[in-house]
């Protein structure tokens, strides 16, 4: 409890020393994305499609569009292939790169008839829905070592952990949400999704991230449905190309504020 009383105090500082950097002029010059999951964690799995591997193609073509396309951008990988990386260290990537956006794609989980995409900024739970999925997002550090250490005492399983946590991005939730709005706006308008919206919750890999952050959740592998469209490479495909419309839209905007 000392632990995430010191984090609270800790945020509403990190929050007042950040609103003032945010009046820069802002230039996307590098993007980290992140493919959730990884080696000796699936995430969810449908019937035959695992999560990881869903998200990790996904993350691999959104990068290819992004540098075939914004060559200004420098874009890096928290994961090119099979293999686990904690979830503190998915922000350290970030966050040593001086990164500008980041993007963590995910595949959802819920009762076999729920569909569509949703698309997170750090913040607190509007809904006990939302907490479901951070929750089960967050859970995966229960496999790292040292995780009490790591995340300060963060238990996964109180949703007082998760809505104190959430603070910590209040400095960057403005273009967190602008990103979000043109993800979701996209998948709906352009790629053909059910979307679900934009939402707030407290996700440890935002919530770690020193920059405009949002997690991405492209559909459910428990639908069989969905998960034959997460399944297909042209799908993929689709989505990536969805995102990365939002992506090019997002840093047209911002720059142009400048």
């Amino acid at each position: 409890m000392k632990n995430i009383v010191s984090l609270t105090v800790f945020a509403f500082l990190l929050f007042c020393s950040f609103t003032t950097f945010d009046r820069k002029d802002v230039k996307i010059r590098t993007v980290v994305i992140d493919a959730g999951h990884g080696g000796k964690d699936t995430g969810c799995n449908g019937a035959s499609a695992r999560e990881k591997e869903v998200a990790l193609k996904v993350a691999l073509k959104l990068g290819e569009l992004i540098e075939e396309n914004v060559p200004d951008v420098k874009v890096i990988f928290t994961r090119k292939d099979d293999r686990f990386v904690e979830l503190i260290d998915r922000a350290g990537i970030a966050n040593k790169n001086h990164a500008d956006l980041f993007i963590s794609i995910h595949c959802n989980s819920g009762p076999s008839n729920a569909f569509g995409t949703e698309t997170y900024t750090m913040g607190l739970h509007k809904s006990s829905s939302n907490l479901a999925v951070a929750t089960r997002e967050n859970s995966v550090i229960l496999q790292e070592d040292d995780y009490e250490k790591n995340y300060n005492g963060f238990n996964p399983k109180s949703p007082q952990s998760h809505i104190l946590f959430s603070l910590y991005q209040s400095a960057y939730i403005d273009n967190s949400l602008r990103f979000a709005q043109k993800v979701e706006r996209e998948f709906k308008t352009k790629v053909g999704r059910s979307s679900r919206g934009v939402k707030q919750a407290g996700f440890l890999v935002l919530w770690k991230s020193a920059m405009p952050s949002t997690l991405i959740e492209i559909g459910f592998l428990t639908n069989p449905t969905e998960e034959k469209y997460l399944n297909d490479k042209s799908n993929q495909s689709y989505i990536a190309s969805g995102i990365y419309r939002a992506f090019k839209d997002y840093k047209q905007e911002l720059e142009a504020m400048n």
